[in-house]
């Protein structure tokens, strides 16, 4: 998918344009087909291979200037439904400008690229294309922290869920959010080595408003990364939290298996004993069924005393 856009000099307004358009614009890729990336190469000078950077999912955040072309590639936060949960994942974006034409390029659909469409992000013009990086880079970052916020809730949710019973896909729900904080701490820290060179280019540097909108950026950004640490801390400690909580549940209850098995072993003892078929003792007596029944409810009973006693001081 492509499409063309351009922010109106005089309203601000975001308005569609057409591939025949000879001023300056964003153009937009989603999943380009490869008539989409030359048709694009055609029209803004930016070699096909720069424009494919990004859609290699596994391509890390970084800075390339080619010629009059600059590329930042970015991590930003997805959302992937698994079933009735919801997975938080990353994708590159390649953001590639030159004095004209300002692109972006992915391979799927993001929120970020969709709230400059739907112009929810005030103050932001495509002509100016290092404001117009620096505002996608803050929003970018603020992506980051919500969905952060939303791994905690979610968190707190799982906890109480496995307080009140113990299931193993609470456990493997928790190891989803661990994973993604895992990504999310990754991205977060190649997007700040990003913004690092962003900061020194030029242009931004000789614009007040501009450095401005960096330090809230470098701000934002080292909260978010700081706020993933800590959840991910706190989400590691919790799951080895409830590992030992399911140990001691499995200890107490082997631990009751055994004195059960040691308790049932006495009467079970006896009678082996006296089921054999040879001369015993109380074998001739009238009442001798009744003298063995009481042994073995004295002995049992005596057993039981002091394995619960000696298990009380254990404690």
């Amino acid at each position: 998918m492509i499409n063309f856009n351009a922010t109106d000099k005089k309203t601000g307004a975001l308005m569609a344009m057409d591939a025949s358009a000879t001023g300056p614009c964003w153009i937009n890729l989603v999943n380009p087909s490869d008539s989409e990336v030359n048709l694009v190469s055609e029209i803004t000078g930016i070699s096909d291979a720069m424009l494919k950077v990004a859609l290699d999912e596994e391509e890390s955040a970084h800075i390339d200037i080619e010629g009059k072309s600059t590329l930042v590639v970015v991590d930003i936060p997805i959302l992937e439904e698994s079933g009735s949960s919801v997975l938080y994942s990353t994708q590159p974006l390649g953001i590639i400008f030159t004095d004209k034409h300002f692109v972006t390029v992915c391979t799927k659909e993001s929120s970020l690229i969709s709230d400059f469409l739907s112009e929810r992000v005030k103050g932001f013009v495509t002509q100016k294309h290092d404001r117009f990086l620096l505002r996608l880079l803050y929003r970018n970052t603020a992506k980051f922290l919500q969905n952060l916020r939303q791994i905690e809730k979610a968190s707190h949710r799982i906890q109480t869920e496995l307080q009140k019973s113990m299931k193993n896909k609470e456990v493997f729900l928790l190891l989803e959010l661990e994973k993604s904080l895992v990504y999310y701490s990754t991205s977060l820290r190649a997007n700040e080595a990003v913004i690092d060179k962003v900061a020194k280019f030029d242009a931004v540097r000789a614009d007040v408003f501009d450095l401005a909108l960096l330090d809230d950026l470098v701000i934002e950004n080292r909260q978010a990364i700081e706020m993933c640490n800590i959840y991910r801390d706190i989400l590691s400690g919790t799951m080895d939290a409830y590992a030992s909580i399911i140990n001691n549940n499995v200890n107490i209850v082997m631990k009751l298996l055994t004195v059960i098995t040691i308790i049932l072993s006495i009467p079970t003892l006896i009678a082996s004993l006296w089921g054999m078929n040879v001369r015993v003792p109380f074998a001739d007596n009238a009442g001798g069924f009744w003298i063995l029944t009481a042994i073995i409810v004295v002995l049992t009973t005596a057993t039981a005393y002091i394995i619960i006693k000696r298990s009380g001081r254990m404690k």
